[in-house]
């Protein structure tokens, strides 16, 4: 069964930098990032197909830059100009369901199966 595992995360001020990673251990077609903020519902942060079509919320769109080594199966996202409103618990995602060319929308969680256990970030203002 294919899993995913989250590396990285932890504190940094605002304006500072994290590189979050995922591990894949199997085939994927697309792999994302989800957060959830204590009292808020989870929300899309990015997302990036087999192919390298990518998507982003317009919250972090030119602070963080979601990336994938296919040999490696990892997922990364760089992280960076980060904002106290960033604080949330991340959460890598996968799906090998057929999508040919874009991921699902980030509105739309229920295609990803696969669900890391999460990872915390905290921006300190």
């Amino acid at each position: 069964q294919v899993q995913v595992v989250e590396s990285g995360g932890g504190s940094v001020q605002a304006g500072g930098s994290l590189r979050l990673s995922c591990k894949s251990s199997g085939y994927t077609v697309c792999m994302g990032w989800f957060r959830q903020a204590p009292g808020k519902e989870r929300e899309g942060v990015a997302a990036i197909h087999r192919d390298g079509a990518t998507t982003y919320a317009d919250s972090v769109k030119g602070r963080f830059t979601i990336s994938k080594d296919n040999a490696k199966n990892t997922l990364y996202l760089q992280m960076n100009s980060l904002k106290p409103e960033d604080t949330a618990m991340y959460y890598c995602a996968a799906t090998s369901l057929p999508y040919v060319r874009d991921c699902p929308p980030l509105s739309q969680s229920n295609p990803y199966n696969l669900w890391g256990q999460g990872t915390q970030v905290t921006v300190s203002s």
